[in-house]
């Protein structure tokens, strides 16, 4: 054997080690990738049944929504009926208290014995019995109306 020979050989044998110290690593690295696929696989399976749950879900909660919406129409409709009730509840009630109440401040004045009846407590009094029997502002078709916006919002 010769020089050459043996450096030759030396070379070989660093050359080994150091194909044997990088090949570690991507031994390592091989076993990283093999288990980021199982547990690449084992989301999957997972995320299937989330996923129809989900939609299970969402599915139950427009139901319950539509539900609400029937409900909030009725309270609307029931809203309106309150109001007419106690618009019509005024104009009975109200216009004979007004009258006696009127009555009552004219009495009270003959009996201190001025005669000059008080022109700005007849005013309001006649203002609260206009007030009373007027009609309520909100109509039905516009509570219809305001109950499809509500429904447009969900």
């Amino acid at each position: 054997m010769s020089g050459g020979d043996i450096a030759g050989l030396i070379a070989a044998g660093v050359f080994a080690v150091l194909v044997a110290i990088i090949a570690l690593p991507l031994v390592k690295l091989g076993k990283v990738f093999d288990e980021t696929t199982l547990a690449i696989r084992d989301v999957s399976k997972g995320i299937a049944p989330i996923l129809e749950e989900s939609t299970t879900t969402i599915q139950e909660a427009n139901k319950q929504l539509a539900r609400v919406d029937a409900i909030t129409t009725n309270v609307a409709e029931v809203t309106g009926n309150v109001n007419s009730l106690v618009a019509l509840f005024a104009a009975s009630l109200g216009g004979p208290l007004i009258a006696i109440a009127s009555f009552g401040g004219a009495v009270r004045a003959a009996v201190r014995g001025t005669h000059a009846f008080d022109d700005d407590a007849s005013g309001r009094a006649e203002r609260s019995l206009r007030n009373a029997t007027a009609k309520p502002k909100r109509e039905k078709s516009e509570a219809k109306k305001a109950s499809k916006a509500s429904r447009a919002e969900y």
